[in-house]
């Protein structure tokens, strides 16, 4: 009897993709250009580690520390709307189908006008946001007017600080262009520069001013200006360096603006929560709104170094298979991106909540920054920790959506998200105070990552290859490990406020590098391979 095409030595087998993921040049080019961007991208986030520690030894976690931090947060917000969330997701979908069924005639008019149209609404944001500065603060920090030297010195901040916008904007812009021609490093490193400008002017320019965290707020200037202008040369090669032009009803610009409408939101409802977050904090003691954004910080930074690499890479691949129609590669791109984030997000969770304390204590219990701050700070470290798996599945999961130009589905999702969200803060923010709003915030970005996941997999777009129960059952195991060499290896806190700087970072180190041996080696020893991440395959 003759055998049927799956059946091969009498073992049932899948008949092979068209994209064998184990040759699949494709995806050892989306491994390292995360890993590229992962690369510049730990620069800087070691270097906002460092700006956090100089901010934190000088000014504590006081009443000048949270008007400083809220005067950030308001154009960080808009930041992370315009230059890592809508406009990214909806500029380089267009930008990629240009590139690939236009003219470069085109694609530079497209490029142009875009700069013009974001130019011009951009500005006249600054300018508003600027004039407007006293009303922003009593919406997004309402409490502080209890406070009315807090208060003022908010809204003088803000002024200083609301140019970011539009300077970061601009350089998102230029990030997407480059990201959708394969040029990730320099977007990537980029950032480094606000970080620097921040230290420098802690350092240098605070002790000549007369409220010294004043030039804290021109650090954000001038870093966000720096950012633009280190892009726009490697614009040159591209020859796409934009001569802005504004021409009304370019078909090209409505199209990005059609599309970004739907996306500011669904795209950003990570970062709205977080804002009625400092919103209720600010009527919590004096210093919530600082433990909050240390907090963030310390999950930031493998958001950053991996989920949004990831997401910044996944992107254009996406975007430029949905254009040439390639549905199975388009769903084999996610599942190698989902398997990634579950390798890399588990440990980074578990670790963080567990050495929640211990990383509080090394990186910024200096100078103003108290032993009480420290324990208050990993209250909501824990809780945000919790969530970091979510939020970085909304990193790679979006993208499916904003790569087919959909920009509609994470909307609805987002509003449930964010009511949801709403709904646990008024319920959690009692027992645990502003533990409680970051605890609300993870849980309101699990629903949001399961619905987007649902919507992806309900419509067919995405359905998991095989070997996901296998990679889980790895996954777990090695994490279980790595956390019992966690437990035993941490001791108490009481220890870690007495010790040295030295003594702390050498124990933490220490800590880091083992969990992390123990945990590559499980998954080892369980079958996983290096390159199995680099490019997963069926059998797998």
């Amino acid at each position: 009897m003759q055998l049927s095409p799956l059946v091969k030595g009498g073992v049932h087998t899948r008949p092979r993709s068209k994209i064998d993921f184990r040759g699949d040049t494709l995806s050892i080019r989306l491994f390292r250009s995360t890993a590229t961007v992962g690369g510049m991208t730990v620069i800087s986030r070691v270097l906002g580690f460092m700006r956090d520690m100089v901010v934190a030894t000088l000014f504590g976690a006081g009443s000048v520390a949270d008007a400083f931090f809220v005067a950030f947060r308001i154009p960080n917000l808009f930041r992370r709307l315009f230059a890592e969330g809508a406009f990214s997701q909806a500029f380089v979908p267009v930008l990629s189908e240009y590139r690939n069924q236009r003219t470069q005639a085109e694609t530079k008019h497209l490029v142009d006008h875009t700069a013009g149209a974001l130019a011009g609404w951009l500005g006249l944001a600054t300018v508003v946001g600027i004039v407007t500065a006293p009303v922003l603060v009593l919406v997004f920090a309402p409490g502080f007017t209890a406070n009315p030297d807090k208060y003022a010195l908010t809204v003088e901040m803000l002024k200083i600080t609301f140019p970011y916008l539009l300077f970061i904007s601009l350089a998102g812009f230029a990030s997407g262009i480059l990201q959708t021609y394969g040029r990730f490093a320099v977007p990537a490193f980029t950032p480094a520069f606000l970080n620097l400008s921040i230290i420098g002017a802690a350092i240098w320019l605070a002790p000549h001013m007369q409220q010294p965290v004043v030039a804290l707020a021109w650090g954000v200037f001038l870093g966000g200006a720096v950012q633009l202008l280190f892009q726009l040369p490697f614009l040159l090669p591209l020859k796409l360096l934009p001569r802005p032009r504004i021409k009304r009803g370019d078909e090209g610009v409505q199209r990005i603006l059609t599309l970004m409408g739907p996306a500011i939101f669904g795209v950003s409802v990570t970062q709205i929560n977080l804002l009625i977050d400092t919103l209720l904090a600010s009527f919590l003691i004096t210093g919530s709104v600082s433990w909050l954004y240390y907090s963030d910080r310390l999950v930031e930074f493998p958001l950053g170094v991996f989920g949004i690499a990831l997401a910044t890479v996944i992107l254009p691949s996406l975007a430029d298979k949905h254009t040439r129609g390639s549905a199975e590669s388009f769903a084999g791109t996610l599942d190698w991106a989902l398997r990634c984030v579950l390798v890399i997000a588990v440990p980074a969770a578990l670790g963080i909540a567990l050495l929640a304390g211990p990383m509080l204590c090394t990186l910024f219990q200096y100078g103003e920054f108290s032993a009480h701050d420290v324990e208050m700070s990993a209250r909501s470290l824990i809780a945000f920790a919790f969530g970091l798996l979510a939020f970085v599945f909304i990193k790679v999961l979006a993208p499916g959506y904003y790569a087919r130009q959909d920009t509609r589905t994470p909307v609805r999702v987002g509003v449930i998200a964010m009511l949801t969200n709403i709904l646990l803060n008024a319920v959690l923010i009692w027992p645990l105070a502003h533990a409680g709003l970051a605890l609300a915030t993870s849980l309101s970005a699990y629903i949001n990552a399961a619905l987007l996941y649902r919507g992806l997999h309900q419509a067919n777009i995405y359905r998991p290859l095989p070997g996901w129960g296998m990679f889980l059952a790895r996954v777990i195991a090695a994490a279980a490990l790595m956390i019992l060499l966690l437990l035993l290896g941490r001791g108490e806190i009481g220890e870690w406020h007495h010790w040295t700087a030295t003594e702390r970072a050498l124990r933490l180190v220490a800590l880091i590098a083992s969990a992390g041996f123990v945990y590559v080696g499980a998954l080892w020893v369980g079958g996983l391979r290096w390159e199995h991440m680099r490019a997963f395959h069926p059998s797998v």
